[in-house]
């Protein structure tokens, strides 16, 4: 199963880490909407990516990851779904859902990280790295990459975060 090494935090200067990713950055950023459901699933958490306004087959996306702030390994697989909409009503059917998080992402791309810089709908501002583990790279490899951008992007310690948006949203629901 393909793994990376994963880490979030809230961010207070978006525009900061923009400039700063628009710096290091290998090319352009990539605009992104995005529409994930969450479904039920035992066996780690299971979302349903939509890409809303794009004619693209939508992502069912299965991983595995520990909630903890700071860097995280995660394995993943991912199904491409060429019907969205249906493919949503068919799981929600079958599965029930969790919760839904829109969010609008700007896509960086740096080596073998992809920098994400989201704006997620009810939350806010938000930085997600995600190094992508090659063949034979290790996960403290993978960490290293990734503790070296969370110096160069200006990202502090107590920023970082553990969990999913849809936990995030679920903790803010509850109060």
């Amino acid at each position: 199963m393909p793994s990376n090494i994963e880490i979030k935090a809230r961010l207070s200067n978006p525009q900061r880490q923009h400039a700063l990713a628009q710096q290091l950055a290998d090319g352009p950023a990539v605009i992104i909407p995005q529409r994930d459901t969450f479904f039920p699933c035992p066996q780690g958490r299971l979302k349903l990516r939509e890409f809303p306004g794009a004619d693209a087959p939508a992502e069912l996306i299965l991983y595995r990851r520990a909630d903890q702030p700071g860097p995280k390994q995660s394995e993943y697989q991912i199904l491409a779904m060429p019907q969205p909409e249906e493919s949503r009503a068919f799981l929600s059917a079958a599965l029930g859902t969790l919760r839904t998080v829109r969010k609008t992402r700007t896509l960086y791309m740096r080596g073998q990280t992809r920098i994400h810089l989201d704006e997620v709908e009810g939350l806010g501002s938000f930085l997600e790295l995600e190094v992508v583990l090659r063949e034979g790279q290790t996960a403290a490899d993978g960490q290293a990459v990734a503790e070296e951008l969370l110096r160069l992007l200006e990202i502090p310690a107590d920023a970082l975060i553990s969990g999913a948006y849809a936990d995030l949203l679920a903790a803010q629901a509850a109060t």
